[in-house]
């Protein structure tokens, strides 16, 4: 009888430590992850402002290294684009073609879990003809980052609305 007794108190014991133990933990806050945000906004500004001096220089490998494999691009009047090889192709075209593009980033919103963010703004297409006669217009556009595994901002996926 005093082993059941014994027994029977050890596993009240370690019921009752396990229970404490418990509520112990559920009182202590989790750690909070460090807020990146403005880092993060930063390294998108910079890689909008890589894209723009790449497309400038008609660096199509440059342009290309800002996008996810699997990266979708939508475009007015034109049928999704999905895959950067695809995608690829239709920067190509853009960038050999005679126009000049200027970006103007308004503005970046990083997701405070710090994996995703929009980046929205302008763009400028100018095209110039023999005759000197420069056209231009503006459309807006709106990128989605993704976070990579090494720290990295890459897009995942490229809109651009009809022109202003």
């Amino acid at each position: 009888m005093l082993w059941k007794t014994y027994r029977l108190s050890i596993i009240v014991a370690a019921f009752a430590l396990s229970f404490a133990v418990s509520c112990a933990q559920l009182q202590q806050k989790p750690a909070e992850m460090p807020d990146t945000r403005a880092a993060d906004e930063a390294a998108i500004r910079t890689a909008d402002a890589d894209f723009a001096k790449a497309a400038v220089a008609k660096d199509l490998d440059k342009c290309m290294s800002l996008y996810e494999d699997d990266a979708v691009l939508f475009s007015p009047g034109s049928p999704a684009v999905m895959g950067k090889d695809n995608i690829r192709n239709v920067i190509q075209r853009l960038l050999n073609s005679p126009m000049r593009l200027t970006i103007n980033v308004a503005s970046v919103d990083v997701a405070r879990s710090g994996d995703l963010a929009m980046d929205r703004g302008t763009i400028q297409a100018a095209v110039t003809d023999k005759k000197g006669k420069t056209t231009a217009q503006t459309s807006e556009y709106v990128l989605v980052w993704k976070k990579q595994a090494n720290g990295a901002w890459k897009v995942a996926a490229d809109t651009s609305a009809n022109e202003k």
